[in-house]
């Protein structure tokens, strides 16, 4: 059997990421490559952990890309801090949640779940009274956005009261970044992670980090090496240092870097707070037309994350049914439910490149002709006027 080039069609990705990547960072990707040690590569590193800082609102020396999507992001951050025998108070209130708790065991800790319904965002009362009875907490962790669900939880009172009561925060990130408020210095946030397929619209696989220099003198102080060779910062940073020679420790993926970059640069561009206030508006835009369609989210409009629309499925409306449709007719990408949610909720991503009025129009039009095939009643025109209004 003779296997020819692979030639994707151009879809529309409106699903849970991977987001649209801009023509700007596609062109990136494509430039030559240069060794992972030639001396222009390691100044980009550089320009990289600047670009990184700005987006993560942080002045932590130890900031960087780990070479593998958000899962080894989250895996960085759990190895380097735990040891076995520590403890871990971990709230899950999604599927994301329930990853960290597979990390925290797979360190040697032990894990304490604290359990908020789906679709809810964690509560700083419920996290400090569980606090207040397990006196040596070592790490708190929790999702900041969950993709799962599309709920935005308080980080800021999340992490202050992992300082009030002398533990480490490990904050998931990875569909926050760029797309709403993320202020690990002004949060005193001690390990956050993120990806770059989401809010920054790069290609997946390469996931951002940062460690608070109270996180750092946790990860010097360990009695136990750092169970993943690969993901020991300890060892990473002898590649990614600060100036002077740089030691090998794996081959970096070169393009994709230029692509992270390039989707960095165009983040300073814009300007953070530009990008924030865009991702809000689109997400008020949608939510107008979809209100007119008899579409209603899963998540309090208090709590709602703007770039990850998780909303229920009506009634007589088959999930697999109109994915396939949009997929088809429109090739347009939206997500399925996970873990509770699968089969009840689709998940609509609003992220980066995404988040523009034409790809919220081409949803709202798609997916009423998608509901009207089934025979629900809708109309789109309705819906896009509610749209547009918002837009103008």
């Amino acid at each position: 059997m003779a296997i020819s080039s692979f030639h994707p069609p151009l879809r529309t990705l409106m699903g849970p990421g991977p987001s649209d990547v801009h023509p700007r960072i596609l062109e990136a990707l494509g430039r030559p490559t240069l060794g992972h040690l030639d001396p222009l590569f390691v100044g980009m590193m550089d320009e990289t952990k600047e670009l990184l800082k700005y987006a993560f609102q942080t002045s932590n020396e130890l900031t960087l890309p780990i070479s593998a999507p958000g899962s080894a992001g989250m895996e960085a951050c759990f190895v380097n801090l735990l040891e076995p025998g520590d403890k871990a108070l971990v709230c899950v209130n999604g599927v994301f949640g329930n990853r960290m708790i597979e990390n925290v065991t797979r360190c040697g800790a032990t894990a304490i779940r604290l359990d908020f319904a789906w679709g809810t965002a964690v509560e700083p009362a419920a996290v400090e009274a569980a606090l207040k009875e397990h006196g040596d907490i070592k790490v708190l962790a929790f999702v900041h956005a969950e993709t799962s669900t599309g709920a935005l939880s308080d980080a800021e009172a999340l992490c202050g009261l992992a300082k009030q009561y002398g533990c480490l925060s490990i904050v998931d990130a990875v569909t926050s970044m760029g797309g709403v408020p993320l202020l690990v210095d002004k949060w005193q946030a001690d390990a956050v992670y993120s990806g770059s397929q989401k809010c920054l619209s790069c290609t997946p696989g390469l996931s951002p980090v940062t460690f608070s220099p109270a996180a750092v003198a946790a990860i010097k102080a360990r009695k136990h090496p750092v169970q993943s060779w690969f993901l020991d910062m300890n060892l990473i940073l002898g590649y990614w240092g600060e100036g002077g020679k740089r030691a090998y420790h794996h081959t970096a993926p070169v393009n994709a870097l230029y692509g992270l970059h390039e989707s960095l640069v165009m983040l300073q561009e814009e300007g953070l707070e530009n990008a924030w206030q865009r991702h809000a508006t689109m997400h008020s835009a949608l939510a107008a037309g979809l209100e007119c369609l008899g579409v209603e989210f899963v998540v309090a409009a208090e709590q709602r994350l703007p770039q990850l629309n998780s909303v229920y499925i009506p009634a007589g409306v088959d999930d697999a049914t109109t994915r396939q449709y949009l997929l088809a007719k429109h090739d347009l990408e939206i997500g399925a439910g996970l873990g509770d949610l699968a089969g009840k909720v689709w998940r609509i991503g609003l992220m980066g490149y995404s988040a523009k009025p034409e790809n919220i129009r081409l949803l709202l039009s798609a997916l009423a002709a998608a509901m009207l095939a089934q025979g629900y009643e809708c109309d789109a025109s309705v819906a896009l006027a509610a749209a547009d209004a918002v837009l103008a």
